[in-house]
């Protein structure tokens, strides 16, 4: 099991942060961080329900670690196990994650896949994400994987679609000229692109595609990689 404490600064102050694996006395808070990250219109039926959050605490607890600050539940990230082969690289969230109950997890899967990643709106200045993210990378090392993906959306696209195709906007992002809130986070946290994934997921403002990317594990690298 996964248990990590560590200290960030926050308006002139040092407050405590804790990352663990969650739990079932969790779900509550789960759901409702769920509820106020992605508030209506956003539909309801796409936040966390209990069946999900059990399957992940029961199939792979590794993979499911939430963080605390001060004692206060603050945000969650989700991952499962999958068999990637980097020679077809291509699927949707919903076929990657089983519409995110993960009854797909792979025991023997080479890759640490993301499902989900969440945090407080009022934690959010906390750098919580890149935190969580980096827990991840050390689940990767424990377990001895090739890598962790996902699917980054790229929610600033929409409007530069008229001008730029989705590999140039990624492109734009990468060198800096465009920065855009989930791929320039992904680039932060340490994460390199693979490959454009189109029809990953519905979503209007990436006018339904995703980045692909990807954290080696850097104990892991072999020609084949």
């Amino acid at each position: 099991m996964y248990k990590k404490e560590q200290y960030l600064f926050k308006h002139d102050k040092n407050v405590k942060a804790v990352v663990r694996n969650y739990g079932f006395e969790d779900f509550k808070e789960l759901i409702q961080i769920q509820k106020e990250s992605f508030p209506p219109p956003f539909p309801s039926d796409l936040w966390w329900n209990e069946e999900q959050l059990m399957n992940h605490i029961t199939l792979f607890p590794d993979g499911s670690l939430c963080v605390e600050i001060d004692g206060v539940l603050a945000g969650s990230i989700t991952s499962l196990l999958v068999n990637f082969n980097p020679a077809h690289p291509l699927h949707t969230w919903e076929e990657v994650t089983d519409n995110g109950y993960i009854r797909n997890h792979e025991k023997s899967g080479n890759t640490l896949y993301v499902v989900d990643i969440c945090v407080r709106p009022v934690f959010r200045k906390l750098d919580l994400g890149k935190l969580l993210m980096q827990s991840l990378y050390e689940v990767v090392v424990q377990l001895k994987l090739q890598r962790l993906l996902g699917g980054g959306r790229m929610p600033g696209y929409h409007r530069f679609a008229a001008e730029l195709t989705p590999d140039e906007y990624v492109e734009e992002v990468i060198k800096g000229g465009i920065q855009d809130p989930v791929l320039s986070f992904l680039l932060r946290c340490g994460r390199t692109p693979v490959v454009l994934a189109p029809h990953y997921l519905e979503d209007e403002e990436s006018h339904h595609n995703a980045m692909l990317m990807e954290w080696k594990n850097p104990f892991k690298l072999t020609n084949k990689d």
